[in-house]
């Protein structure tokens, strides 16, 4: 049994990433008219891609700032966390442990420094001393939690840099 061959991405598998990135709501025949190919190739590439994991999934990107002008709240924080002990068992158990949370949005395990670094998104500080006591506070292995709550939003992006197609 031999090794799966290593993925392999075309200057049209960039050309079509690129437009997706920008625009995921695109249909297969405005693609495949943006990407030059004719729609069953289009159709044939992108289901190669993600059936090979390249495109994870497609969503849509909710702006903080407006959601929280609707519902009348919203607090963004980045919270790095450091553990007692960074056995895989204990940094696995915390990652699990976290992830399972709706209100983190994003979970990075991270080195030197910190263990993780959180991004998470709550109501009001309330619900943030909530999400403390149930992340971190109950948690023992957590060892020191350092939180920044965002001010402004200068830049978000979700786009992977790609070389030119």
């Amino acid at each position: 049994m031999s090794a799966p061959s290593p993925l392999q991405l075309d200057a049209t598998d960039l050309r079509l990433l690129a437009l997706l990135q920008d625009d995921a709501s695109l249909s297969n025949q405005a693609l495949a008219d943006l990407a030059h190919l004719s729609p069953a190739t289009c159709h044939r590439r992108l289901k190669r891609l993600r059936d090979e994991g390249v495109i994870e999934k497609q969503v849509a990107i909710l702006s903080p700032h407006r959601v929280a002008e609707a519902l009348g709240w919203g607090v963004s924080a980045l919270v790095e966390v450091s553990l007692d002990v960074q056995t895989q068992e204990a940094l696995d158990a915390f990652e699990t442990h976290v992830v399972a949370d709706a209100q983190v949005q994003q979970c990075w395990r991270v080195s030197p420094g910190p263990d993780f670094v959180l991004v998470v998104q709550v109501p009001d500080m309330p619900a943030y001393q909530a999400l403390a006591q149930r992340l971190f506070t109950a948690h023992h292995q957590v060892r020191n939690v350092r939180a920044f709550f965002a001010v402004k939003r200068a830049k978000f992006g979700t786009q992977i840099p790609l070389p030119p197609a």
